[in-house]
């Protein structure tokens, strides 16, 4: 018996029984659908993550305050006030840094002619563009000049633009923030929302010095900063450049030896690599759930073939006694359950694409079906049904004619 022959023989078998075969294939459809889901929610999610990084700049270091204690309650990072200015301009100094941007940030209600939204407001050096690798869809970036005049000039989000402009035209027209006229000079290229949901492009930028200046509290010191970014030449020289930005901030904040630091260095790869580690971990975790779900799939076309070869015993006792050889049984039952769990694995593939695709639009990352995920998974499938297939198979065609034929 060929292979065509036997392949003839094994779907005139499936379509005999079609809910029988229907209810055999599931786990194995299941099965393929959560492998190709899996895989593709996984990739979909480091490829996020790759893009949140890039979306933070080029091999940038964020440098936060320390924290306050005071009466046994401790603020956490970020409640101290260590961080100045001049901690900023020291940090050009270090080899391999490129660029350095202090950021003074505040939430408040901002006011155009046409509208009224309430963002955040970051006060940054010219720098920024270039540590955030974040361009201009229209209009200019303020210069060295405006931040020694603390000028009253900002570049917005398109978030901001479309809410306080909802015709456009947001180029030269005037807002407030904080009865502060500034006018507008530029519009930010859209960057969506991050990883957290945030949206990047619900904020307005400033000359540091004009936010410290014109903006904050007079109770606040002038010289005293949020955050303080960092851009190193190569991500190779990475970890020498926190080296030497940790010892001169020690330095120059007079930490004795010993002393924890007040300040903390946080370097964005490090947290994209600790994060892509958790997404693989868990990605492979999911796969191999899925993955049982094929291996279930298997046992049971195994039971439902160990079935089939009872009930078609006479017929087989009856293709032996007409001289079919013992081999060509075994090719018959083989090819129905390879047939059966790679219609099954078709199948799982089809609606695993279709699952992404919807993973996709919920999750809002970028999907690409792979089509060697999707293969091997649909060959994957179809060696289950073979492996599985095989006793069954073998069990049929080592079946006595004369013994089977005497089967009622």
């Amino acid at each position: 018996m060929n292979v065509l022959v036997a392949l003839e023989l094994a779907l005139r078998s499936i379509f005999r029984n079609k809910e029988r075969s229907l209810l055999t294939v599931l786990g194995i459809v299941i099965g393929v659908a959560a492998v190709i889901v899996t895989v593709a929610i996984g990739a979909g999610a480091r490829a996020s993550i790759d893009q949140q990084v890039a979306n933070l700049g080029t091999n940038v270091v964020i440098i936060l305050p320390g924290s306050t204690n005071t009466g046994g309650v401790n603020a956490g990072i970020g409640g101290a006030s260590t961080l100045t200015l001049q901690d900023g301009l020291a940090l050009l100094s270090v080899p391999d840094i490129v660029a350095v941007s202090p950021m003074v940030t505040l939430r408040t209600q901002v006011v155009s002619p046409y509208s009224n939204w309430q963002t955040s407001v970051a006060g940054v050096s010219p720098a920024w563009t270039y540590v955030r690798a974040w361009d201009l869809r229209s209009g200019t970036f303020f210069g060295d000049t405006d931040v020694a005049m603390s000028a009253k000039v900002c570049v917005i989000g398109t978030t901001v633009e479309s809410n306080l402009f909802p015709n456009g035209n947001a180029i030269g027209q005037t807002i407030e923030i904080r009865n502060v006229p500034f006018r507008v000079i530029g519009v930010l290229t859209s960057r969506g929302h991050n990883t957290f949901g945030q949206d990047q492009d619900d904020t307005i930028i400033i000359p540091y010095s004009s936010a410290i200046q014109r903006l904050q509290s007079s109770n606040v010191a002038s010289n005293i900063v949020n955050v303080i970014m960092f851009s190193i030449d190569d991500a190779a020289n990475s970890q020498s450049a926190i080296d030497s930005v940790e010892a001169l901030l020690r330095a120059r904040h007079r930490i004795a030896a010993g002393t924890p630091d007040d300040f903390n260095i946080r370097n964005v790869q490090d947290l994209a690599g600790a994060a892509q580690s958790i997404a693989l971990t868990l990605q492979i975790l999911l796969a191999s759930i899925a993955t049982v779900s094929l291996v279930v799939g298997g046992i049971g076309i195994m039971n439902i073939m160990l079935v089939s070869v009872t009930e078609r015993t006479k017929e087989i006792g009856l293709r032996m006694a007409v001289g079919a050889p013992a081999n060509a049984i075994l090719m018959q039952f083989l090819v129905e359950s390879a047939t059966l769990s790679t219609v099954g694995g078709v199948i799982g593939a089809m609606l695993g694409i279709a699952g992404s695709a919807v993973a996709s639009a919920v999750g809002h990352f970028a999907f690409s079906p792979s089509p060697l995920v999707v293969a091997v998974a649909v060959l994957f499938s179809a060696a289950v049904g073979i492996f599985f297939g095989y006793s069954p198979a073998h069990r049929a065609s080592t079946l006595d004619p004369i013994v089977a034929l005497r089967t009622e």
